[in-house]
């Protein structure tokens, strides 16, 4: 554990998403989580209750809106509630994984902006920043106006790739949005990159089209941000593999592995899933395939810089 940091008015808060991560950031900073509890009533109310003074404290709540994602989320506007009314300086909200981010615009008609809509209740709420994690489309920062400071996660699964020794490696995007983060891998590893052509029917339906780039006798890894139903990823791994790759690797940042992900990476062509602790991996989905790492130093890290108005953009990097 770090030594104790130095400044009492920075506090470190949970709720019930990720209790795990939040002690590993709290143990980073060197504080330890602040006393609140969430119940509920009969009917199924939220009911929170912080048991210490915030008052003039710099507060950061850590709460991914993971599974089950209307109950994390209501139980996050219910603590900034509190933690207004309960007189803190500023109230900061660690979201490492950013629930509703997929519905970031209208692709059809008469479709909502849900993305938008949980930005809007947080501000409104009273949160005064947001610290969040490789969110599904960049332009959801836009949605917010105040300050959001979204940390990457391709530093840390490059890292451990890179840590591997892999020869003859290629970088794949699933799909032409991801093209970015896959460039930005790439560059780390200095590798070349792929890109699966596919077209998705319906939600969590994928199927794979074409494959871009040289990938014939190669090591691929195939990176998204997202992995939910792993249809897409497990089926690009397969298609990777019948067109001539040596053996795929996956990673992503954000393992909701819902549904039948579990038995679907467990069947494909995938060697092993490099993941983050963004959301939380419970016993039943722990299979040998599936590699954890932990954001907690990263997020840690930007927590100290905001609190100490230093340049958080160094951990872009």
């Amino acid at each position: 554990m770090a030594s104790t940091y130095k400044d009492s008015s920075l506090k470190v808060f949970t709720l019930n998403s990720n209790r795990k991560l939040a002690q590993d950031i709290a143990d980073h900073i060197g504080t330890k989580l602040g006393k609140c509890t969430v119940s509920r009533f009969s009917d199924g109310e939220i009911q929170i209750n912080i048991e210490e003074s915030i008052r003039g404290c710099d507060v950061y709540v850590v709460q991914s809106t993971c599974s089950p994602v209307n109950d994390h989320l209501m139980e996050l506007l219910i603590m900034i509630d509190a933690l207004k009314r309960a007189s803190a300086k500023s109230i900061n909200i660690v979201m490492p994984y950013y629930g509703y981010a997929r519905q970031d615009r209208k692709a059809r008609s008469r479709e909502p902006i849900a993305a938008k809509l949980v930005a809007n209740l947080l501000e409104t709420s009273g949160a005064n920043r947001v610290i969040t994690l490789d969110l599904h489309a960049p332009q959801i920062q836009g949605f917010f106006d105040i300050p959001i400071d979204h940390l990457q996660g391709v530093p840390i699964l490059s890292d451990y790739f890179e840590a591997m020794n892999l020869e003859d490696i290629i970088i794949v995007s699933p799909d032409h949005g991801g093209v970015t983060r896959a460039r930005k891998m790439a560059d780390r590893l200095k590798a070349p990159i792929g890109i699966i052509d596919k077209r998705r029917p319906r939600p969590n339906v994928a199927e794979v089209m074409n494959i871009v780039g040289n990938i014939e006798g190669k090591t691929a890894i195939l990176i998204d941000d997202i992995i939910d139903t792993a249809g897409t990823i497990t089926l690009a791994a397969n298609a990777l593999v019948e067109n001539g790759a040596k053996e795929v690797y996956a990673c992503c940042t954000h393992p909701v592995l819902s549904g039948p992900a579990i038995e679907r990476i467990n069947s494909s062509k995938i060697k092993e899933l490099v993941i983050t602790n963004s959301i939380p991996l419970p016993e039943d989905k722990q299979i040998n395939k599936i590699t954890q790492l932990s954001v907690a130093p990263l997020i840690g890290e930007a927590i100290i810089r905001v609190h100490e108005l230093q340049s958080v953009s160094i951990l872009f990097d």
